[in-house]
């Protein structure tokens, strides 16, 4: 069942695995406008709202992530599933701002696991030739979840108000989670020593992850990058709501589809380009990275300085591109980077920094909204990209680690 097909099959299951988590956090930004003016909630509590899913989430990433490596990854996915689905139902049922916080936090917690548990499974079933092609298809998932989030939560919102779609959602993700207890399997992973047949303990794992220094690099850049993905996943809608005076429909699908779809062509382009590359060349996939925010960083900017409808598509449409190629190559670069058994804990760090990052970012977007402006926050995190694309680029690696090849 580990190999030929199946490997591929993984990736189908994990995609709409991956559209769930995705649609659970971001239905709840299309329909901002509707919960400040029921709920009475200011922009700063709006920005609240983002910030406490993200710190709780990435706050405990970096255990999620070790409990893949210790443990059966196939587990940590299904309980994942379950309880953030639990709690997306009891969202759509908060009475009151504090009651949506706490729903916030906790599906904080309950993500936390899926995405290094899952990233780390696909690695375990494919290898240097088919990585970032098959990264990139599970990260499609949390793209159409974002467009679909964006898209169907305004339409909802619109049309039967804010709380349905957070109860439809998490019914569905419980009923899939009963698809993939039959369906999902672990793979077979190497072999640990007898001096540590358990694999490090989370302390000592730290320690291990941050003695390399592309491994430091690598999170430094995606939590540059995560500002700018949450300064967008966040305020994009209400941006497009307020300047360009779309309707609520309108804004939740620009503000999500031109991008997830250019993204989409990203990550299919970038990890073909990803794969090739590395094979003559072990800094393929970290330069392929690094073009990609060298691309979306002028293109946002743009976004957040023009007043023109047709300037505005192309800056979301080439943005989307350059997301694309990076995103596709995080999970394929860290296994370059890092032993075997520590793949899930470094995404864990990962997820931690960009989370702690992105959601300082979806505050201050609020604070910013009343100083320079939502057009002046995204400015700033298109600079960010292109610092980061600068730093990618400058990364020195060696030829691949044999303990970061797939069993």
């Amino acid at each position: 069942m580990t190999g030929g097909h199946y490997r591929w099959t993984v990736v189908a299951l994990l995609w709409v695995v991956a559209l769930l988590n995705y649609l659970d956090r971001q239905v709840i930004f299309a329909v901002f406008p509707l919960l400040r003016e029921e709920l009475g909630i200011s922009s700063v509590e709006l920005g609240l709202l983002g910030t406490a899913f993200l710190w709780v989430y990435g706050l405990l990433s970096p255990l999620g992530g070790w409990l893949a490596d210790r443990f059966s990854r196939r587990a940590v996915i299904l309980l994942s599933l379950a309880v953030w689905s639990a709690v997306t139902w009891f969202t759509g049922h908060a009475h009151n701002y504090r009651e949506l916080l706490m729903a916030r936090a906790l599906m904080g917690v309950s993500e936390a696991c899926y995405l290094p548990a899952a990233l780390a499974l696909i690695a375990d079933y494919h290898g240097e030739a088919t990585r970032s092609r098959a990264t990139g298809l599970h990260q499609s998932g949390l793209y159409a979840g974002i467009a679909l989030g964006g898209i169907g939560g305004g339409w909802m919102g619109e049309h039967y108000g804010w709380r349905p779609a957070f109860s439809i959602l998490g019914a569905a993700g419980l009923v899939y989670a009963f698809v993939l207890l039959d369906g999902l399997k672990d793979a077979p992973r190497p072999q640990r020593t007898a001096v540590n047949s358990e694999g490090p303990r989370f302390a000592g794992a730290l320690r291990q992850l941050a003695a390399a220094r592309p491994f430091r690099v690598t999170v430094f850049a995606n939590a540059l990058a995560s500002v700018a993905y949450w300064c967008i996943y966040t305020w994009l809608a209400l941006f497009l709501f307020e300047r360009f005076r779309v309707s609520l429909t309108t804004a939740g699908f620009s503000s999500t589809f031109y991008i997830q779809a250019a993204s989409l062509a990203g990550i299919l382009a970038g990890g073909c380009l990803a794969d090739g590359w590395a094979r003559r060349n072990v800094r393929g996939r970290l330069w392929t990275q690094s073009i990609g925010l060298a691309v979306a960083g002028p293109f946002l900017f743009l976004v957040g300085t023009t007043a023109s409808w047709w300037v505005l598509l192309p800056g979301l449409v080439c943005f989307g591109l350059g997301r694309g190629f990076f995103d596709c190559n995080l999970m394929p670069v860290v296994c370059q980077i890092v032993p075997a058994d520590l793949r899930a804990t470094a995404y864990g760090i990962l997820n931690f920094t960009s989370c702690l990052a992105g959601g300082a970012m979806a505050a201050a977007g609020g604070a910013l909204a009343g100083w320079i402006g939502l057009g002046g926050a995204i400015q700033i995190s298109a600079v960010l990209l292109v610092v980061a694309a600068a730093s990618l680029a400058a990364v020195r690696l060696e030829q691949p680690r044999k303990t970061a090849v797939a069993a």
